[in-house]
């Protein structure tokens, strides 16, 4: 026959983490008070339930301070030129993608030199493609505009 324990029984886990054994809730609950430790009930569908004594406030500080580990997230530039060939395009793209999926926000700026400037219409077009290839992975955050005479951009952002 199993000795199986009986309703109202734990199994204990100490402050260091030894394992105490089987023992009513009451019998816990008395040895937290006596160490002036809480009482946490760690996996309640286990047969007993296995609880441990610890500090919970503390705990609950340590949980917080490692889920707000943020990184830091920088704006990341990439340049082109309106007569940007298709591999040096897809080099830009690779490495925005890259920037993008690490988190960071991709300034896209056209830059226009001597006769370019009247035609910022081509730029724009080859900022619209250059969004919407990576448009699987990022959103436009700020459309194409045109800062000066020869500076056109856009900002990417991820879309999670």
């Amino acid at each position: 026959m199993i000795d199986r324990p009986g309703p109202g029984e734990i199994r204990l886990i100490d402050d260091e983490g030894t394992q105490v054994g089987v023992l009513s809730i009451e019998a816990a609950i008395e040895i937290a008070r006596e160490k002036e430790l809480d009482l946490v009930e760690l996996n309640p569908n286990s047969v007993p339930p296995i609880c441990k004594l610890m500090d919970f406030g503390k705990f609950k500080y340590n949980a917080s301070k490692k889920t707000t580990k943020t990184k830091v997230r920088k704006r990341k530039e990439i340049k082109l030129k309106p007569k940007i060939e298709q591999h040096d395009l897809d080099v830009k793209l690779r490495r925005a993608k890259a920037f993008i999926e690490e988190g960071h926000k991709v300034l896209v700026t056209m830059v226009f030199r001597g006769r370019e400037q009247r035609h910022p219409e081509i730029g724009r077009a080859v900022l619209q493609r250059f969004a919407a290839s990576l448009e699987d992975v990022a959103k436009l955050e700020r459309m194409p505009s045109q800062e000066s005479s020869n500076r056109m951009s856009m900002v990417l952002t991820s879309k999670g």
